[in-house]
């Protein structure tokens, strides 16, 4: 592990606004923060918005800059990428913003029902194939998890560079009969890009800077419907 590396780990060990409980405290186990959230870790009963991948948590801040009356919680494994958005909301004093460092499979170990109000999923690992759909986080098998606790017809954002997993997504939503809230393949050649959308993570950064156009999806999760998985073509997809 490289010195930057360390001393990053190490310094996010310090912040009051990180919380990164150990693989065997939540799996197949709640943690103490589930349904604390508003109550005891933010002190305020505003709407919880998640980032699930959010890697340097340039959304979580820009999110929770923008939108004050919001709390905010960035999620992603990665501790040493983390470290960039948790020093950032720190050195704002954004009281709105934490940062939770965890694998998202144990996502429903952190948040009770009805405690999520919002889902931003930024630029995510596409798992590219078939036989990798399963691992992607707008497939049934998370969206599923995310039922658990999002409220009845939450939002759920996907920006994307990646044409196969914008593509998955849409079936996925299509196939459960979803509220598709909208969806573009170039976000912003639409002029759909508002002040929201128009935040920008390292990834989406360095793919406009390759010419590769942005996807938007956005759809509302019905917590009655179990979703099933959509491996078939669409006409027109």
């Amino acid at each position: 592990m490289g010195k930057n590396k360390l001393a990053r780990w190490n310094e996010l060990e310090t912040f009051n606004n990180v919380f990164q409980p150990e693989i065997d405290a939540v799996a197949g186990k709640d943690h103490a923060a589930k349904g604390r959230w508003k109550n005891e870790i933010f002190r305020n009963m505003n709407p919880v918005v998640l980032e699930l991948g959010c890697g340097k948590g340039e959304y979580t801040v820009g999110l929770a800059t923008r939108f004050p009356g919001n709390n905010y919680i960035g999620v992603d494994i990665k501790g040493a990428r983390m470290w960039r958005g948790a020093k950032t909301a720190n050195e704002h004093n954004l009281p709105n913003v934490a940062f939770l460092r965890t694998r998202i499979e144990f996502i429903s170990s952190f948040f009770e029902a009805d405690e999520v109000d919002e889902i931003w999923i930024t630029f995510p690992d596409p798992h590219a194939g078939l036989r990798n759909s399963n691992k992607r986080l707008t497939s049934p098998a998370f969206l599923n998890r995310y039922r658990l606790f999002l409220k009845d017809k939450g939002l759920v954002h996907l920006k994307t560079d990646n044409t196969e997993l914008y593509n998955y997504s849409k079936k996925v939503v299509l196939r459960n009969d979803l509220e598709l809230v909208n969806s573009t393949t170039d976000l912003y050649a639409e002029n759909l890009s508002d002040d929201i959308l128009s935040i920008k993570t390292h990834y989406e950064k360095i793919f406009t800077k390759a010419g590769l156009k942005i996807h938007y999806l956005s759809f509302r999760l019905d917590k009655e419907i179990i979703l099933e998985d959509a491996p078939f073509k669409t006409k027109g997809t």
